[in-house]
């Protein structure tokens, strides 16, 4: 929420009063549910927390479901006639559009009313609502439902290592019994699918047979849906709604392109579990191959043919399933056909490939196909069934990635001189059990810690490099942050002492070239964004915590746990090289800086904060890292990134640096510097 935004609980009355003008029968906003619930938190009310998050949970499915429902609904109503013209075609919009609003709006009530932000979408996805619900079930003495709350988070929040640590304790409970470690979101089709392959993997074949058939109606209606559910609202990337001034079939080209998009990308979603950030590999074939072997071993070998031969729409020419269908014809004496179902969704996701070729060309937006199944990972070659032999060999399915070692992209080196007599080397790679990794002390005096502590108190404001949002990382703690650029314009202003405000600016240039030197980079290491930053434990709120301060993550990639893979692509900030927390304190409890594994899980080391310390890393998936918990007081640092690459260099800074400049040479201060922090990750 931005400056100019109304207070959270304003917008509580105006949503509350607008939902019970329209009637009392239409769903209540699952936005202003999910405030209600929280506040319920805070205000220690559990019984309230637990009655708004479930409702508001409810909600959340119940407009999902709606929409889905009208959208088909309409589809079906109102389809496109066989004689093309423009006029029969923009009716039937028009039509289609007129009837979803009203199908909707029956149900739900004004649709301007379950608008929600984009934060609490990103919540709901996240299933932060879950852990909400463990906290107040565990403290209304319901363990039971906290284990299933607690499961239900985890799932997607697998870097939560205190979760894990919890549900663990919830085993040894009295009254939790293993079945109440359910994943009350957990989509259909990926539970008949995990459920099929153990039942495959215990060699009941038969019952994972039924499973199987039913994972795949499951994901075909999944699918529906997820293409229904793209057809609202799109971004406009790169436009100005304000001054959008394009023709009418250039709108309408663009908005559908996005939808299509979406549509498209249905594959990677439905192949994607909770908290992931990459599909299971060769998801939907996998069935097929799956069936195949199952059908064989049952001794029905005309659906063994035809699930073999619709493995190979996806996989043409596959050595081992060739070899497979070989076998099958052969021993039935005739051929078989592929299922229609798979044939036709491979006809119409090669048609979306093709219009959106053309409809990126057309917009300008480059679009690159995903890589959905086009590798055949699950099975080993030496796997296959042998064809014309006179037994069968027997094997396991591969359905996780293997684990794949990350190495920083340029020749490491590390040990380069310190350059400042002070500054001591604590740790190296090999202490800190990792690679291009650094723990130094006395970076800066106890005086010059106070001094910009003292500058942190005066200068940070709540949200500032977070998009304005308070608590971005937990709702336990409150995160304040200031650049250098903003210190500077407060001590120029008078504000703070601008002795505070240059020694903000000298101390992350000596961090840089402390960075550049020790790790002996061969080109200049610049500034990608820098950030002085506290982070303190909100009183009351930090019993039975189970989350961290900052959740496990790499700077430069998406970490994907599940996957052991670290994903270069935005939305990360891909041009990171280095990374650098130079702390301010250590009179506070919690707030220990950890690297892990790729797992997101294993910890393999852990600096505990104090005045001067810093450590410092590269900035890819060879560094995961996270804070522990601050449980009582405030922990400050200097946050520093830097990049190789002088095209990603700060603007902020380059402007920092015209203002020392000017400072220097007794300017006078320039107009018209704009403040724009970044989100840190």
């Amino acid at each position: 929420m931005d400056g100019n935004s109304p207070p959270a609980a304003v917008w509580c009355v105006v949503l509350l009063c607008a939902a019970l003008s329209s009637s009392a029968a239409f769903l209540e906003p699952y936005d202003l549910l999910y405030d209600t619930a929280v506040r319920a938190f805070y205000s220690s009310d559990y019984g309230g927390v637990v009655r708004y998050m479930e409702a508001a949970l409810s909600s959340h499915r119940e407009v999902r479901r709606t929409k889905v429902r009208c959208r088909l609904r309409c589809q079906d109503q109102h389809p496109f006639e066989e004689t093309f013209s423009d006029l029969r075609f923009f009716d039937a919009v028009l039509r289609r559009a007129a009837c979803m609003d009203k199908c909707i709006e029956e149900k739900l009530g004004a649709q301007s009313v379950h608008k929600v932000s984009e934060d609490v979408v990103q919540d709901f996805n996240r299933r932060i609502p879950y852990n909400y619900l463990q906290l107040a079930y565990q403290k209304l003495n319901q363990p039971d439902k906290a284990a299933a709350a607690a499961h239900t988070y985890f799932q997607a929040n697998p870097e939560h290592v205190e979760m894990g640590q919890d549900l663990e304790q919830y085993k040894d409970l009295q009254g939790v019994q293993e079945d109440h470690f359910v994943d009350r979101e957990a989509r259909p089709h990926q539970r008949s699918f995990t459920a099929a392959v153990r039942l495959y993997d215990k060699g009941d074949y038969e019952a994972a047979l039924g499973l199987f058939e039913e994972a795949l109606v499951e994901y075909y209606k999944a699918d529906v849906e997820c293409r229904a559910l793209c057809q609202g609202p799109q971004r406009f990337e790169g436009h100005d709604h304000l001054r959008y001034r394009y023709s009418l079939h250039e709108l309408v080209s663009d908005h559908f392109t996005q939808v299509l998009h979406c549509e498209h990308e249905c594959v990677r979603d439905l192949a994607t579990r909770p908290g992931r950030l990459s599909p299971m590999e060769n998801y939907l074939p996998l069935h097929y191959d799956y069936l195949q072997f199952a059908y064989f071993k049952v001794d029905r070998l005309e659906e063994a043919l035809q699930c073999a031969l619709t493995y190979l729409l996806f996989h043409d020419g596959e050595e081992f399933m060739t070899d497979n269908v070989d076998y099958f014809r052969e021993v039935l004496g005739h051929d078989g056909k592929p299922r229609e179902e798979a044939a036709w969704y491979l006809r119409r996701h090669r048609q979306e490939l093709e219009l959106l070729l053309i409809g990126s060309k057309v917009m300008g937006v480059d679009f690159t196909e995903g890589n959905y199944w086009s590798s055949t990972g699950g099975r080993e070659d030496s796997h296959r069934i042998p064809s014309g032999t006179d037994g069968w060999m027997e094997y396991v399915p591969i359905s996780e990635k293997k684990n794949i070692t990350v190495v920083a992209p340029q020749q490491l080196k590390e040990g380069g001189p310190l350059l400042y007599d002070n500054v001591q080397l604590v740790q190296n790679s090999v202490a800190l059990n990792g690679t291009q990794r650094v723990l130094l002390d006395h970076v800066i005096s106890e005086d010059e810690c106070a001094d910009l502590r003292y500058l942190a108190h005066a200068v940070t404001m709540a949200g500032d490099g977070y998009r304005g949002r308070m608590s971005p990382h937990t709702p336990n703690e409150k995160f304040e942050g200031a650049t250098v650029l903003k210190t500077l314009q407060y001590g120029f202003e008078g504000r703070v002492p601008m002795r505070n405000a240059r020694l903000f600016y000298d101390t992350s240039e000596r961090a840089r070239r402390i960075i550049e030197s020790y790790f002996m980079l061969n080109s200049t290491l610049h500034f990608s964004y820098t950030h002085l930053v506290c982070r303190t434990a909100i009183t009351g709120q930090q019993d039975h915590r189970n989350d961290l301060s900052h959740p496990i993550h790499a700077d430069n990639c998406l970490l994907d746990p599940d996957a052991n893979e670290c994903w270069k692509e935005p939305p990360a900030y891909t041009y990171r090289d280095y990374s650098a927390l130079l702390y301010l304190n250590g009179d506070f409890e919690g707030g220990e800086f950890i690297f892990t594994e790729m797992d997101a899980k294993t910890v393999t080391a852990s600096v505990k904060p104090r005045c001067g310390r810093m450590v410092g890393f590269s900035s890819g998936g060879e560094n995961p890292h996270g804070v522990k918990a601050v449980t009582r007081g405030q922990r400050c640092a200097v946050a520093l990134w830097f990049t190789l690459d002088p095209l990603f260099r700060e603007l902020e800074r380059l402007q920092a640096d015209e203002v020392i400049q000017a400072l220097d040479t007794q300017s006078v201060w320039g107009q018209g510097l704009n403040i724009n922090p970044k989100d840190e990750l």
